[in-house]
């Protein structure tokens, strides 16, 4: 199981790779604001990876807030906040530092659930249920479906009304999604794909209902879920 586990996380971090080496132009100004990235195809090409390993660096350039995608026309190069929280390659990765991982993500996102739930504005529901839709009817678990947990999550930090929640969730994007791909390798995928829709689902009826508690709530129970997915034990929040 662990070589296994091992190869998954190889492949898993081939769109990180290729996230990092667009975050480095985007930070050193080689690209600037409102400058087009390349084609999925040219960058597939490019790199000598597949569209789905595009998409996906993709999504987590746009989690971390560092890039947008404009139906039909393609991503772009945002303005960046003047505090920008970038963390190193997450290639050393292992399951120690997923257990680690996990020790952030459950007070950060279980108290921006809470504080989305007294904060957010109908379109922040909008595009929350959009994204859930997304992950609902996503075919391709593998990139398409990886860009909308994401989103998810980033929607949800935008909607606590302060900026550092969205930079921290989009500091460690990369590190979700990692979690999400070994989930859907290592589980039964019609498994993994039901209990994920039930979670995430449930998030946004508590958020929708601004019972802050019910919110943190259920975020907790997708976090125990999401790490039990992955064989990740808790004992800190058993």
């Amino acid at each position: 199981m662990e070589s296994e586990f091992e190869q998954i996380k190889r492949v898993a971090h081939l769109p990180t790779r290729i996230a990092s080496e667009f975050g480095k132009r985007i930070y050193d100004g080689t690209l600037k604001a409102g400058d087009k990235l390349p084609t999925e195809h040219a960058l597939s090409k490019s790199f000598g990876v597949s569209r789905t390993v595009v998409r996906e660096a993709i999504a987590q350039l746009k989690s971390e807030g560092l890039v947008e995608t404009r139906q039909g026309v393609g991503a772009f190069v945002m303005e960046r906040p003047a505090r920008q929280i970038r963390l190193e390659d997450g290639k050393s990765m292992d399951r120690n530092d997923f257990h680690d991982l996990y020790q952030l993500r459950f007070p950060l996102e279980m108290e921006a659930a809470a504080l989305s739930a007294v904060h957010h504005s109908p379109k922040h529901m909008e595009a929350m249920t959009a994204a859930l839709a997304r992950i609902c009817a996503t075919e391709d678990w593998g990139s398409s479906g990886v860009a909308a947990d994401l989103d998810f999550h980033h929607i949800i930090a935008e909607s606590t009304g302060n900026d550092y929640f969205t930079q921290f969730i989009g500091a460690i994007s990369d590190r979700i999604s990692h979690v999400i791909v070994i989930a859907r390798t290592e589980g039964q995928l019609e498994d993994v794909i039901s209990r994920t829709v039930e979670e995430h689902t449930a998030i946004r009826d508590a958020i929708s209902t601004r019972d802050p508690a019910m919110a943190r709530a259920a975020m907790r129970r997708h976090l125990i879920g999401s790490a039990q997915r992955i064989g990740i034990r808790l004992d800190f929040y058993s």
